[in-house]
């Protein structure tokens, strides 16, 4: 029977295909300096406008990028990564099982530089948040996948960690390599993360993985509000799915929070030594 303790709780946090940490609470502001000069929102809701056009069929997509629109062809995940990826999260719940904390390192922690707009509380543009991260549904596997996160989220934690490994171990058959899903967990009309602003003014972003072998995923982020109406059937669907996700371990919360889809355009790989040292294999040299 599966034990549950200190460390599988933990575990359990951790785990997840979102951002692990979150509070259903909005925190109190102290001062109005967490906003920049420019204001994104329509009422309590926003729209992303630096992107558009995103073909599910072609994937490609426009971005307005440093200022200019462009067309970007998105593309796969490179093997090493998924498999890489996949070893992990299946470890990780092997750590779980057996009462032990889990790595911090690894794919679940992405580490997300932004650059766009300065915050009022800095003087400079530039930013760097760890996201959780977890692996992007495929657009026909999407309902299907929330279908079994509403009907399993009540039962017991061993079954849901049966859950999550199966669909590790079949990543391929359930979601997509072109990009990876976040939350925004902290973001409301009266309090802004820099990474928020800065997505939303220029949605180019690297993201890093601390572990070995390491890589970097440049990516464009599409930021989606739950209440937003020009949301896609697609992506109205990735809103509830990383919310259920988020929800399976953390208990439910009064309101759903900001989805973010990091649309990939370029890996590379980091690893010292043995590894790339930088090398950019997605999409692979000239």
């Amino acid at each position: 029977m599966f034990n549950k303790t200190k460390n599988v709780r933990l575990g359990l946090l951790l785990i997840l295909g979102v951002a692990v940490s979150g509070c259903n609470k909005e925190r109190e502001m102290h001062t109005n300096l967490e906003h920049a000069e420019k204001n994104y929102w329509k009422g309590n809701y926003f729209v992303q406008e630096t992107i558009k056009d995103i073909d599910l069929v072609t994937w490609t997509l426009k971005a307005k990028v440093d200022g200019k629109w462009g067309t970007f062809q998105l593309v796969d995940l490179p093997d090493d990564f998924v498999h890489w990826s996949v070893g992990r999260r299946l470890e990780t719940l092997d750590r779980v099982r057996n009462n032990q904390p889990p790595s911090l390192s690894g794919p679940h922690n992405g580490m997300v530089a932004s650059y766009g707009i300065r915050r009022k509380d800095s003087r400079f543009i530039i930013n760097n948040a760890v996201k959780g991260m977890g692996y992007l549904p495929k657009p026909e596997r999407v309902k299907e996948l929330i279908k079994l996160l509403e009907t399993t989220i009540d039962s017991s934690d061993e079954y849901k960690l049966n859950v999550l490994e199966n669909l590790y171990k079949n990543v391929d058959q359930y979601f997509t390599r072109k990009g990876l899903v976040s939350l925004e967990l902290y973001t409301n009309p009266r309090f802004e993360t820099h990474t928020f602003l800065n997505e939303m003014e220029n949605p180019a972003v690297s993201i890093v993985f601390l572990d070995i072998p390491s890589f970097e995923v440049r990516a464009l982020a599409r930021l989606l509000h739950p209440e937003d109406p020009s949301l896609s059937e697609y992506e109205k669907d990735i809103v509830k799915y990383a919310n259920l996700i988020h929800s399976y371990f953390h208990g439910h919360f009064d309101r759903d929070f900001i989805a973010v889809i990091y649309f990939v355009v370029e890996v590379f790989d980091n690893t010292p030594r043995r590894g790339g040292l930088g090398k950019r294999v997605v999409p692979p040299l000239p």
